[in-house]
């Protein structure tokens, strides 16, 4: 019986065994830089830092014959970082203050830091210029000072960013979208209202 006839013997490319190794230590860094983040992360367990409206109190409502609209109100609005280990940072923080669509003020902040497990409030005061108002809202501050409660609504924005070891820094648009219902016999109201994240 005849032997087959064998070939030269083939060897592999280099440059397919440089592809391969350097595959294999893409896929190593990868699945070890995913175990880092999982433990730092159930280690840490981040919290995304919040904006509240805490209290608010309508010191004047004023509406006459001429149809303006006078304001006067004082909100505290807290920033909240329950976060143990990361400081966090707010900027961009804006909000307007309406009444019925009407805007009545544009309460901005600084940019400002919150330490770990702390708070601050931003304190509001509030005093409209008088404001004219179309008929069609001025019946609504007619219907309103009858039922001896005023409607307004607080919305805006602001931004957080802190670091979380060395998972690296995070960001968040918080988001404030919130309806102030104030009695008109002076009684301060404790909104519970907070900041949604995106």
């Amino acid at each position: 019986m005849p032997k087959p006839v064998l070939g030269p013997e083939r060897r592999t490319n280099p440059l397919i065994w440089c592809a391969a190794i350097i595959c294999t230590l893409l896929t190593i860094a990868v699945i070890i830089t995913g175990m880092v983040v999982f433990i730092g992360y159930m280690v840490i367990r981040p919290k995304v830092p919040q904006m509240s409206v805490v209290s608010a109190h309508l010191d004047k409502f004023s509406y006459d014959m001429a149809s303006v609209l006078v304001v006067k109100v004082s909100i505290v609005i807290k920033a909240e970082n329950d976060n143990s280990k990361a400081h966090a940072n707010f900027y961009e923080t804006s909000y307007t203050l309406s009444f019925h669509g009407v805007k009545i003020a544009y309460l901005n902040a600084d940019p400002f830091d919150v330490p770990s497990n702390k708070s601050i409030d931003l304190y509001y005061p509030v005093e409209s210029s008088p404001i004219p108002l179309k008929p069609e809202d001025g019946e609504i501050a007619e219907l309103f000072l009858r039922r001896g409660q005023v409607v307004f609504d607080i919305r805006g924005n602001t931004r957080t960013r802190w670091r979380v070891g060395i998972l690296g820094s995070v960001k968040f648009w918080l988001h404030l979208n919130c309806q102030l219902k104030f009695p008109l016999n002076g009684t301060t109201i404790y909104p519970k209202c907070s900041t949604k994240s995106r």
